[in-house]
């Protein structure tokens, strides 16, 4: 049987690890041809040796114009277009009011949006008609943690980014979406809370508990794919109701 992403070609940056591998593993069932980037060379060839045959590597950090330019290249090169584009790649490089760095803050912002925003913009010549461009923003958006102010204000800037781009959708003939997960299980966030997220979720999130990452991959297919046809502009709030308690 077909998947949903049959012959689609997808892009996902920031694919190695967490979230962006499980969306990486998800569209790949469903038939994508999916090119994946991270920074970590080793860590790339690992993903794409768990991901199989579907999937090309591209080694790229999204901060930097240059490697952006040369992943689209080998999109063009080897694929011809981009049916979904998954802007996932994200930093934590963080503190609280009193303890910011220049360099934390520089690269928060210059990985979270100047990434994200020249993630899009490079990718618009090689959009499919129809396209489905996603952007991972996050609960934090909408719900700051204390301290993360830099990067809770990062993925809020994204959400603002997506509801202007996504008046362009007639225009350029693709929709535009933020995912905006809430605390999930993934090697990032048990390296930062030092195995403590379980507790947290149970006191803070009302379903009581973490979602797995292949939670959110299956609401990246939703609006990957033509069942969210009529979607654009829209943040799906993946986060047990975090951000409504």
């Amino acid at each position: 049987m077909s998947g949903v992403l049959q012959e689609k070609v997808a892009v996902i940056t920031g694919g190695t690890s967490g979230i962006g591998l499980a969306i990486a593993h998800r569209f790949v069932r469903e038939g994508a041809r999916v090119f994946v980037t991270g920074r970590d060379a080793h860590r790339l060839e690992e993903a794409v040796a768990e991901l199989g045959p579907a999937a090309t590597g591209v080694r790229a950090d999204v901060s930097v114009l240059a490697d952006l330019d040369a992943l689209y290249e080998r999109v063009r090169d080897e694929a011809g277009r981009v049916d979904v584009l998954v802007a996932n790649a994200g930093i934590v490089a963080d503190a609280s009011l009193g303890a910011h760095t220049e360099e934390n803050v520089d690269l928060t912002l210059a990985v979270n949006v100047k990434g994200t925003l020249f993630t899009v913009q490079k990718a618009l010549p090689l959009l499919a008609e129809g396209a489905s461009v996603l952007v991972i923003g996050s609960s934090n958006s909408v719900r700051p943690n204390e301290d993360l102010e830099i990067y809770s204000a990062s993925k809020a800037a994204l959400s603002n980014l997506v509801h202007n781009w996504s008046r362009r959708s007639r225009e350029r003939r693709f929709r535009v979406n933020v995912l905006s997960p809430g605390p999930t299980r993934t090697p990032a966030l048990v390296r930062a809370t030092g195995g403590e997220a379980d507790q947290f979720a149970e006191a803070f999130v009302p379903l009581g508990r973490l979602a797995e990452a292949d939670e959110i991959a299956e609401a990246a297919l939703f609006l990957a794919s033509d069942a969210s046809s009529f979607v654009t502009g829209a943040e799906l709030f993946a986060d047990g109701g975090y951000t409504r308690a």
